[in-house]
């Protein structure tokens, strides 16, 4: 069964739980401030265990001290339920490495 991008609506309202992300065109997107390369570059690795897990990737991107996500569906045409429980596993995720 195909999966169905949700609404603009439905993506603005389940964003307002998660503080930092933004809807961008057909994708949501973040960024995070870390302490240093090494602390940035653990969190991409702790990030692709969980997209491996949840067998959805995003495109993530790994700075000096920063790391970046842009989550869609690209089967779907834009942002669906899956995208979501990315950014929140993320989320979660992040304070342990000590990102803002």
């Amino acid at each position: 069964m195909p999966v169905e991008p949700l609404s603009q609506k439905e993506v603005e309202d389940r964003l307002a739980k998660l503080p930092g992300w933004s809807f961008e065109g057909d994708r949501i997107t973040r960024s995070y401030r870390l302490g240093s390369h090494l602390a940035a570059t653990a969190m991409v690795v702790h990030i692709a265990q969980v997209q491996e897990e949840l067998d959805h990737h995003s495109d993530l991107t790994l700075g000096y001290n920063t790391v970046s996500l842009a989550v869609s569906t690209h089967s779907a045409g834009g942002v669906t339920e899956r995208d979501l429980e990315l950014a929140r596993r993320v989320e979660e995720l992040a304070p342990g490495h000590g990102a803002q």
